[in-house]
């Protein structure tokens, strides 16, 4: 069994309040729009870390994060990217993937807007963790705690704090 905590969109912003989640967690995973080193370093402090890159990161960030991270975690498989849309309006590099590759469990951010939803024409479970960081629209920062024990995705919890 495995504890992840997921976040995204921290546009360099990371506080103790964040690194308190990510010190009981077990792996930690970033969808994107990072901002700065300083936010993975400070979370490879606590724990092992999966990142993407998102669209405002720069060359630091991008040369040392993927776009798409690809893996299994217990019997799971996991996709997360940054820009990937929504059950039934995936962006145009992901759709035809979607078809022929789908995950179990498929990962984005960028959005600010916290969803979790199925996916049933793929079979897929959709996370959103929203955004934990202080520069957008959103008016509420938002992370996601769930657990993976072999196929299962369980436990999942809504993590919230005022902006």
């Amino acid at each position: 069994m495995k504890k992840i905590l997921l976040l995204s969109d921290t546009h360099g912003y990371m506080d103790n309040k964040i690194l308190k989640y990510v010190q009981q967690a077990d792996e930690v995973w970033h969808a994107g729009d990072i901002g700065d080193l300083g936010v993975t370093d400070a979370i490879q402090e606590y724990q092992s870390l999966r990142a993407v890159h998102g669209n405002i990161d720069g060359t630091e960030v991008r040369t040392s994060f993927p776009e798409h991270e690809r893996f299994m975690c217990e019997d799971v498989s996991v996709w997360i990217t940054h820009i990937g849309g929504y059950p039934g309006r995936y962006a145009s590099g992901i759709r035809a993937e979607m078809q022929a590759n789908p995950p179990r469990l498929f990962i984005c951010g960028h959005s600010h807007i916290l969803k979790v939803m199925p996916d049933k024409k793929f079979g897929v479970l959709h996370m959103n963790p929203g955004a934990v960081g202080k520069h957008g629209f959103h008016k509420v920062r938002t992370m996601l705690r769930f657990e993976i024990d072999g196929q299962k995705i369980q436990q999942l919890e809504v993590i919230e704090f005022p902006r």
